[in-house]
């Protein structure tokens, strides 16, 4: 028989409502008796039943997903995985929802995270810019005691460790080592698209492309990254530009997570054809473009994966316990036209 909360509370000498505090991560309970709990939990091995710990509960968990109003393919795809855990997770008593803010407007932002309190949610998985307004509005809603989760992109982890997404830096190295092992001994300079360059994730990947660029390949050169803050025209015209200024371009990088405009303006220019070209996570664009062979191979994160993970960590964070890091460790996938 595994042990319980009796067999706890005799281990470390308290009483039942003491265990059930510090489970729970209650005030009103001295160190010294924290440090004999969590003592006794490790000598007797207790785990703790939590279906039975949210039934006694007498509610659920209400966790919601900070998403930006600005966006495309993948970040469809993750508010579909959301609505599809919203209903799943109804049998185990956890509900999901989404919040879309202005991700161009911090202020706006930050007052739709200032009005949620414990009564509306329990926990929230943000992806937003890290501005200081939001920031703030994340620290404020930390005292009110709602557990906020970095997700997928641009914010820090603010010392908890807990981030949902892959290695940025990582994907942006695997990037280049794609690109220029598909290029062969070439000389030439490559183009790179996001975006916006205000997004962590877009200067994480260039930071990790232009490591293994500079470092192993000098006979290619990555020019400046040119912005297309989502707007085919602005697409159109850098990139046109970018291969009229520059005779030798061999390879494109698209780096941000929305694919959709690079490729289609690509296609209008006839940019890709006898290039290299990598881009960001699988959608319907990216897929398309695959099979089409106007793009090489897609760095992908499972968006499933991601939503789930992130309802794990936020339910671990409110049940004070910890996660299995190999479980919410979200993997670098890379995708060509045969694997898909």
């Amino acid at each position: 028989m595994r042990p319980t909360t009796k067999d706890l509370a005799k281990e470390a000498g308290v009483s039942l409502a003491t265990v059930d505090r510090v489970l729970n991560g209650r005030a009103g309970v001295r160190q010294k008796t924290v440090e004999a709990v969590n003592d006794a939990i490790e000598r007797l091995g207790f785990q703790r039943n939590q279906v039975a710990a949210t039934l006694a509960r007498q509610k659920g968990y209400r966790f919601a997903f900070a998403l930006p109003r600005s966006g495309d393919e993948f970040l469809e795809e993750i508010i579909d995985r959301i609505r599809e855990f919203d209903t799943a997770g109804r049998a185990e008593m956890i509900e999901a929802k989404v919040i879309r803010l202005d991700d161009r407007d911090p202020h706006k932002a930050a007052h739709v995270l200032s009005r949620l309190s414990l009564d509306d949610i329990d926990g929230i998985a943000i992806m937003a810019p890290e501005t200081p307004q939001i920031r703030d509005a994340l620290l404020r809603m930390r005292e009110r005691g709602i557990r906020t989760l970095p997700f997928v992109a641009n914010q820090h982890s603010y010392g908890t460790g807990d981030f949902v997404g892959i290695d940025n830096r990582a994907a942006g190295a695997t990037a280049g080592r794609l690109l220029a092992r598909f290029l062969g001994p070439v000389h030439g300079s490559i183009i790179v698209l996001t975006e916006t360059t205000q997004s962590r994730d877009s200067l994480e990947r260039r930071l990790g492309f232009d490591a293994v660029i500079h470092r192993n390949y000098p006979d290619l050169r990555t020019l400046p990254t040119l912005e297309t803050h989502g707007d085919p025209g602005r697409a159109q015209h850098v990139l046109r530009n970018a291969l009229q200024a520059h005779a030798d371009v061999v390879g494109l990088y698209f780096m941000g997570a929305e694919a959709r405009i690079p490729i289609e303006v690509a296609r209008a220019l006839n940019a890709t054809t006898g290039r290299v070209t990598i881009a960001h996570e699988r959608t319907p664009s990216t897929e398309q473009a695959l099979r089409k062979a106007e793009i090489d191979a897609v760095i992908h994160q499972d968006p499933g994966h991601l939503v789930r993970s992130a309802v794990r960590i936020l339910r671990a964070q409110c049940e004070n316990r910890a996660t299995l890091a190999s479980q919410e460790r979200i993997r670098t996938e890379i995708l060509i036209a045969e694997n898909l």
